[in-house]
């Protein structure tokens, strides 16, 4: 049997439209996903779609209306078992500014595993280790206000990795970068999956969600569709009827399909689509 890092069970949550409390709004609806030790999944979905909800759902920022959420064999709505749980399973949201809260880099890498008391000494060795995977060592001295935007979501990131934990929801990280920042991200992300963190990354660029080892699309706050990146972006026209884009490898391979070149279905990466077309016209 397969090690799940992460069940949700039937999730269901609702709560109260803020101009109408009589009004209640169910943002996921029956919500079934087994998340393996080690696996990196994509989340999409459309604005509204439930997936930011599902993030905080499992992070335990929010707790199940209906059904359940277990990390690492914790449920969700024990209140005793809550710091077991964001250490388990540690966020990263969309803007960085709302996780940094020193004036030092390091000292704000560091005010995770004070708060869970760690030993100075460990601190010390968690907080360069840290800073050091998401590379961002050499600016440990330096004010996090003065950093780029990516700089400053690296500096997010290796803030929950000093904490140590197995896995790491990440709820659209990237949205308020440019393209160079989003490639540093989620770079770091790759690097993270590849030293066997689990990753749970939101987001709404197809080409980030082509990068893990499964999609899941959410809308009207269910799942649709759950496969690997092959599997799900294969189906371009399903994916354009819930309102989304696919990879822009896949559309450029859809055309030139058309145009009589054999472009095979599963290649949805850049990377892929020059080796094809480099091997077939070289």
């Amino acid at each position: 049997m397969e090690d799940k890092i992460i069940q949700i069970e039937d999730l269901i949550f609702e709560y109260h439209k803020e101009d109408n409390e009589e009004e209640i709004i169910r943002a996921l609806n029956g919500v079934t996903l087994n998340l393996k030790r080690g696996s990196f999944t994509a989340v999409i979905g459309k604005n509204g779609s439930g997936k930011s909800t599902l993030a905080k759902n499992i992070n335990a920022l929010l707790l199940p209306s209906g059904g359940a959420v277990y990390v690492n064999g914790y449920d969700t709505r024990d209140e005793e078992k809550i710091w077991d749980i964001r250490q388990s399973a540690g966020m990263v949201f969309q803007n960085p500014d709302n996780q940094l809260v020193s004036s030092i880099v390091e000292d704000d890498v560091a005010f995770g595993p004070e708060n869970l008391g760690v030993e100075p000494a460990e601190i010390r060795k968690r907080v360069d280790d840290a800073l050091k995977s998401v590379n961002m060592y050499a600016y440990r001295k330096n004010a996090p206000h003065l950093l780029s935007g990516g700089q400053k979501q690296r500096i997010a990131i290796a803030g929950v990795v000093a904490m140590r934990p197995e896995c790491i929801i990440l709820d659209e990280p990237t949205a308020m970068l440019d393209p160079h920042g989003r490639e540093e991200v989620m770079d770091i992300i790759e690097t993270l999956h590849r030293d066997g963190i689990t990753i749970v990354l939101i987001t709404h660029f197809m080409e980030e969600a082509a990068l893990a080892d499964r999609v899941v699309i959410m809308e009207d706050g269910k799942v649709v569709m759950d496969g690997t990146p092959v599997e799900i972006f294969t189906r371009a026209e399903e994916i354009k009827a819930l309102n989304l884009d696919v990879p822009l490898t896949v559309e450029l391979g859809a055309r030139l399909r058309k145009h009589g070149i054999p472009v095979p279905q599963e290649i949805i990466d850049t990377e892929g689509l020059v080796d094809f077309l480099c091997r077939k016209y070289k």
